[in-house]
């Protein structure tokens, strides 16, 4: 199995990749909102230019590695966004890079990945752990020049650069947010907004019968997926783990975490459509569909995080027509 890195994070290292991603990338839009009346925002992470948040762990990661270990590339697990992430990076910074993507990934996900100049090696889900399909890769390839692991959740760097969203959000808001709502899959980005926004709330969401950052809370202890896990429409948010690096960062700092059903998902697709003009992906919805179902406070502070817009074209307009 692949270990965890020993480093761990800062609040120090999180203001470091704030300042990193924002020499390269504009600050993406805080919107506002009205939840079931009440004011508040959302950080429209979906308009990056991969279409998604991963792009700010991705490019944190890659340019803080040595001439060295850029030589050797690098190799990450994604399902699709963090892909994207890391093969927009690597392209900007000439490095190779391999992503390890689950065969059934949306189309739209592996193609545009592949467009970036990242190979691609396609696993099967269920059926094959992801990490050890990356471990073999990087033994195989460590005769000619070691790559470096750029894992999704589980990488310090990762996790700072994910943090630098709540740089952002502080600054346009002019204040620490009373909470972040946060969509949430292995748990790199709640445990870099944590980071990131010390007096700020947060909640991380995840889908119903994978919320394994919210079990490994309760449990204080790594909780994997049920081999019966229901489907779920959230490709992004899939996990069957968090890892301890997000464990230790998350428990006693986190809210509880809560989860939401595809219904829940779907209508905050739309809502994000009808009313803010936003074409988010399910999993880049979850975060919404607990505000507005209810499952998390809102106040006029809080901050709900879009995460991604890289949506199937065919599902996306079954949602939104409400033909699903």
């Amino acid at each position: 199995m692949i270990r965890d890195n020993v480093r761990m994070p800062t609040s120090e290292g999180v203001r470091a990749a704030a300042e990193a991603v924002a020499a390269i990338l504009p600050p993406t839009p805080l919107l506002p909102v009205a939840i079931n009346g009440v004011a508040a925002w959302v950080k429209a992470d979906n308009l990056q230019p991969v279409g998604a948040f991963k792009i700010r762990g991705a490019w944190w990661r890659l340019s803080s590695l040595s001439p060295e270990e850029r030589e050797g590339g690098v190799v990450a697990v994604s399902s699709g966004n963090h892909a994207q992430g890391v093969a927009w990076a690597a392209r900007r910074l000439g490095i190779a890079a391999t992503i390890v993507m689950p065969r059934d990934a949306p189309a739209v996900k592996l193609a545009n990945t592949r467009a970036l100049g990242a190979e691609v090696v396609l696993y099967d889900r269920p059926g094959e752990d992801r990490d050890e399909v990356a471990a073999r890769l990087i033994a195989e390839r460590a005769k000619d020049s070691r790559p470096t692991l750029v894992h999704a959740f589980g990488d310090p760097w990762v996790i700072e650069g994910q943090g630098s969203a709540a740089i952002e959000i502080a600054a346009q808001l002019g204040r620490a947010p009373s909470r972040i709502i946060a969509c949430c899959g292995g748990g790199g980005l709640a445990a870099g907004l944590a980071l990131g926004a010390p007096d700020s709330a947060i909640h991380p969401v995840e889908p119903e019968g994978w919320d394994m950052v919210g079990q490994a809370m309760a449990a204080g202890a790594i909780v994997h997926a049920s081999p019966q896990a229901p489907k779920t429409i959230c490709d992004a948010l899939q996990p069957t783990a968090t890892k301890p690096i997000n464990l230790a960062l998350l428990r006693g700092r986190a809210e509880p975490g809560v989860t939401v059903t595809d219904a829940e998902v779907r209508a905050a697709q739309r809502f994000a459509f009808n009313t803010l003009r936003l074409v988010v992906e399910p999993g880049g919805a979850a975060a919404l569909a607990a505000a507005l179902a209810g499952k998390v406070p809102v106040d006029e502070g809080t901050v709900i995080m879009l995460t991604g817009g890289n949506a199937d074209p065919a599902a996306y307009a079954a949602t939104i027509s409400g033909s699903d």
